[in-house]
């Protein structure tokens, strides 16, 4: 990933965030049929240190886990806030005119070498985890033993493991960071106003870069 400096991600722990609260992952794969990409949700756990490491699950139908030649080398890209920015909130712009629109985004690069789990036990192990993890906000959260116990070994039997122990992170917080300050400003307020979620929270990390 093309990564100038002053859009380097501000921390790990940054990046350990984003991968917790954007669990759905683009993971790419170079396997024996090609390159293959998936969408998938993985769950990040902190050990082992430093990185952590990525668990989920895919479809037994899925080739991915049948295609990997041994231990294979993956890409995971997690994608946070992003949104348009458009020069006519650089205040710059009405001075010079030398200014042109761009995108700000946040991404986070895990790599890793895929292990393929086939077993039963520790898929129920980690779908427990999973669902605890994403129902907890809901006002009654689901859990496994609320399904049959014959239709969950059913699903468990439909399904194989992953792990992805991560060897490299890579984080990009592209948040204007290359602007002056007054132009930041500008892109903060003209993000704010749009009324769209994400562009609010892309605002958030502009003011924050411009507090740093």
């Amino acid at each position: 990933m093309y990564l100038p400096k002053h859009f380097e991600a501000p921390s790990s722990e940054a990046m350990h965030e984003l991968m917790r609260l954007a669990p759905l992952a683009t993971l790419v794969a170079s396997t024996a049929a090609g390159l293959e990409a998936n969408h998938i949700p993985l769950r990040w756990s902190p050990e082992p240190a430093p990185s952590g490491c990525l668990r989920g699950h895919v479809a037994r139908a899925n080739p991915l886990w049948r295609n990997v030649t041994g231990e294979c080398e993956v890409l995971a890209v997690f994608h946070g806030p992003d949104a348009y920015v458009s020069p006519g909130w650089y205040p710059s712009k009405r001075t010079d005119g030398k200014a042109v629109p761009t995108w700000n985004y946040v991404a986070v690069h895990a790599y890793g070498r895929l292990r393929v789990i086939d077993d039963r036990d520790w898929l129920r192990e980690q779908l427990t985890l999973l669902t605890a993890e994403h129902e907890a906000g809901m006002a009654s959260p689901w859990q496994l033993s609320d399904a049959p116990d014959d239709y969950i070994d059913k699903l468990l039997a439909a399904v194989v493991g992953i792990e992805i122990v991560i060897s490299r992170l890579e984080g990009k917080w592209k948040a204007s960071q290359n602007q002056a300050e007054a132009n930041r400003a500008g892109v903060a307020a003209g993000l704010s106003a749009s009324g769209d979620a994400g562009a609010a929270r892309m605002a958030a990390l502009v003011v924050a870069g411009t507090a740093r």
